[in-house]
């Protein structure tokens, strides 16, 4: 699973500054900064090319893994400034908290495995649940088709009041690189497109274009780093495991 949290979109697309739009640009620059400490004297982990921009993956994350993000998004996405927490807890279950700073806020999320032997993959769970902002989980389903390259996505969620489509296609040229598509119906959703780089077997970047569905030449970025740790489970035998 790889989300992007999104609560309450700004109807108009623009918001005027504000002293906690200022606080959160400090934020994310303090973040930043612990980000580079954290790449440059962290130990080695197991992180691959894995998730999306925009959809929840049905591929779940490895047990024991725990996934450290910092989102940086045009406020007309979602909350501008976001860290994201992705646990592994079993080889079937995963959850992920976001940490919103604008307007402040916490977020969460869960996937279940139902099928997670690939090719085929199939998981069920909620995302963007903010008791907070006091808004409902919103629970979908979705199933994978999952190559050595070529990765296929479908699925729906329930978002407030309506049902929503979901379609994702990833193209893995190796261990490192990744070209990614991706569709969330619903006014409020878009189309992206972008590409994932691992850095390192530890370290990667997403970033991506959003394509608004309302406004489909309205153009919005978007950009994820992410540190990965292997906390426990069985170790991968290699430095770089292959994408999944």
């Amino acid at each position: 699973m790889r989300t992007h949290a999104k609560i309450h979109p700004r109807k108009d697309g623009f918001a005027s500054p504000s002293c906690s739009a200022l606080r959160a640009g400090s934020a994310a620059k303090n973040l930043l900064v612990a980000f580079a400490a954290i790449f440059i004297c962290a130990s080695s982990s197991f992180a691959t090319t894995k998730g999306l921009s925009q959809i929840v993956t049905p591929e779940l994350q490895e047990e024991g893994d725990l996934s450290l993000s910092l989102q940086i998004q045009d406020k007309r996405i979602a909350n501008p400034y976001e860290l994201q927490a992705e646990m592994g807890l079993t080889k079937w279950a995963e959850v992920a908290v976001f940490r919103g700073f604008d307007p402040d806020d916490w977020i969460f999320a869960t996937e279940f495995g139902l099928l997670t032997k690939e090719p085929y993959l199939l998981a069920v769970g909620f995302v963007n649940w903010s008791p907070h902002l006091e808004v409902d989980p919103q629970p979908y389903i979705e199933a994978g088709y999952y190559t050595e390259h070529h990765k296929v996505i479908v699925g729906a969620i329930h978002a407030g009041y309506k049902n929503e489509a979901i379609l994702g296609y990833a193209y893995d040229f190796n261990k490192q690189w990744r070209v990614q598509v991706d569709f969330q119906s619903g006014r409020e959703n878009s189309s992206t497109i972008g590409f994932t780089w691992n850095i390192t077997p530890d370290f990667q970047v997403n970033p991506a274009l959003y394509f608004a569905n309302y406004h489909p030449d309205r153009l919005m970025g978007y950009i994820v780093f992410t540190y990965t740790f292997h906390l426990w489970g069985k170790k991968s035998e290699t430095a770089a495991p292959a994408p999944k």
